[in-house]
């Protein structure tokens, strides 16, 4: 039987428990920035390279730093540093294609004066509280982690929560969207009926 995404959010809610602690990625997850994010490469290539990014990249995946060697193969180091610089100062743009997940934002609202609420994103600081300030969503969180927290570290971004804030993985709820890192979460024995894969 299909299920759709707004049901299978509320059904797996009831897995929450008052000792839970509530873990949510941001890209892709409560907040949907793939289009801006593609924008604001497609507009710092042109810029540095003089080449529409529209007509090499045709995916429906999210579009990150990886792709551009693999879709510039001439690429040299120094214009691969100017693009990624001139795509964050561009990013401010493209805010207003960002859109809220509002079933994710809604399970935010209904916890959060009962349960710890963190954020847990691969996103910059500046880029994430850049995204949340737009939507008003800067204060719902009770901690927010980033990418500079984990930068150099082999262990998971979960990883990396858990030792810091000292919590046990039994207690900890995920939500996610990103596979990789709802199998790392997996190793670090987060229970999967405490893990919602947004992408379902």
């Amino acid at each position: 039987m299909l299920i759709n995404k707004l049901d299978y959010i509320k059904e797996i809610q009831k897995n929450i428990k008052d000792e839970s602690i509530l873990f949510f990625d941001l890209d892709g997850t409560l907040i949907d920035t793939d289009e801006a994010n593609f924008l604001s490469y497609r507009e710092a290539v042109q810029k540095v390279k003089n080449i529409d990014l529209k007509l090499l990249y045709q995916s429906n995946y999210r579009f990150t730093q990886e792709n551009l060697y693999q879709l510039i193969p001439l690429l040299t180091l120094q214009e691969y540093k100017d693009i990624v610089t001139t795509k964050k100062d561009l990013y401010w743009k493209y805010l207003n294609k960002t859109t809220i997940s509002i079933n994710v934002l809604e399970v935010i609202e209904k916890f959060s004066k009962t349960h710890k609420i963190i954020l847990v994103t691969n996103s910059s600081k500046d880029r994430a509280n850049q995204i949340l300030q737009y939507h008003n969503l800067i204060d719902i969180f009770d901690y927010k982690f980033f990418k500079e927290n984990y930068n150099n570290k082999l262990e998971s971004k979960f990883k990396y929560v858990l030792e810091t804030l000292n919590i046990n993985p039994k207690q900890v709820f995920i939500f996610e969207n990103d596979k990789k890192e709802i199998e790392q979460a997996l190793v670090l024995n987060i229970p999967l009926y405490n893990i919602v894969n947004i992408n379902i």
